[in-house]
């Protein structure tokens, strides 16, 4: 084996793999070795992709949905500058956007969630059974959450320990628990008994103007942002994202980790389910088509990489809110859903477009 030596007082160094190697055992990101011998090791870029690189992200996004406000004030003065549409517009984005915090996660850590719509869907149909539902609002919140957190588990061990592909073992995650959601509902529409109608108060109870199920969604975020960013479960997830290899020699259990990661996806489902509940009062097989491809464009168009080891939440929750924002400018211009979901492919093409150019460019 390669030997490697540092300077007294420098952070020691994996060999082989480029990646340097925090107090914690964590890798720190790609590093570089000074021109001359002798040269210290430096790591020149931030583990995110850089402060810098990130906030300007962040500011187009911004820049995006300041333009798209401007275009619904012009096409649809009278339905888009109200408090309504936009208290409705929060409270879309915040099904889908506690989802994505959960995908962000996966993504940065290398990996992909497929499942995410069917694993709520399930989550609300379990949730508002009679069994269920006869011990009341606590319980079924309770059950939602576990339930989207026991299929995450399910997803994470057949990736992890039963070394299947994210594609394929979320993919069969994605059609058992649609499966599974329409056999235990019959296919029927499950409502909310009046006397559990504490769930549907998350919905209709506002607190300055907001109804509770926005303030959830912020909750999750700004657990999500301190998650990632302020503890070693994030840098590991960058790490593991980034390289999971180095993340192994590091000390890192990268199996353990990756099971982690698709488990916090399941739980973030459940939350979703009790928003999704809440909003209609209902649980269904139906609840959640395609939520993952929304919830997978909203990650990308936020600037996490689908190779993983870089990302961030508030672009991701920026994503959410751009897609939002479409969707509701479609609506109440009148236009078709295909028109809209054509549109939204355009933007995912030019996001990976981006990103890849910015990969190629040199630094």
């Amino acid at each position: 084996m390669t030997e490697t030596s540092h300077s007294e007082g420098s952070t020691p160094q994996t060999p082989g793999n480029g990646t340097g190697v925090g107090e914690r055992g964590e890798p720190l990101g790609p590093v570089l070795k000074k021109p001359g011998a002798g040269g210290s090791w430096r790591r020149p870029f931030a583990r995110n992709g850089g402060a810098g690189s990130r906030e300007i992200h962040h500011l187009g996004l911004v820049a995006a949905l300041v333009l798209l406000a401007l275009v619904g004030v012009f096409t649809e003065p009278d339905n888009f500058a109200t408090s309504g549409n936009v208290v409705g517009i929060l409270a879309l984005a915040a099904t889908i956007g506690v989802i994505t915090v959960g995908q962000t996660f996966v993504i940065i850590g290398g990996g992909i969630d497929l499942s995410v719509g069917s694993v709520m869907a399930l989550a609300s149909v379990w949730a508002t059974t009679v069994a269920t539902q006869s011990y009341g609002p606590a319980v079924m919140a309770l059950c939602a959450i576990l339930v989207g957190t026991g299929a995450g588990v399910v997803t994470g061990i057949l990736i992890s320990y039963g070394r299947l592909v994210p594609f394929i073992a979320t993919l069969a995650m994605l059609v058992a628990a649609r499966g599974l959601a329409q056999r235990m509902s019959d296919r029927k529409t499950q409502l909310v008994r009046p006397e559990n109608d504490a769930i549907e108060a998350l919905s209709t109870t506002k607190v300055l103007g907001l109804p509770l199920v926005v303030y959830i969604f912020a909750a999750v975020a700004v657990v999500g942002w301190l998650l990632l960013n302020r503890t070693t479960f994030g840098r590991r997830t960058f790490a593991v994202g980034g390289n999971p290899e180095a993340a192994r020699l590091a000390g890192i259990d990268v199996r353990r980790h990756t099971l982690l990661l698709y488990a916090l996806s399941g739980f973030c489902c459940g939350i979703a389910a009790i928003i999704i509940m809440a909003r209609t009062t209902t649980g269904s097989s139906t609840h959640g088509d395609l939520y993952e491809l929304d919830a997978i464009a909203a990650v990308i168009i936020g600037g996490t990489l689908l190779t993983g080891g870089r990302g961030t939440v508030v672009g991701s929750i920026l994503g959410v809110l751009v897609f939002t924002l479409i969707t509701n400018l479609f609506i109440l211009n009148g236009l078709q859903t295909s028109d809209q979901l054509v549109a939204k492919g355009v933007i995912i093409v030019i996001a990976v477009l981006l990103q890849r150019r910015g990969l190629r460019s040199p630094t």
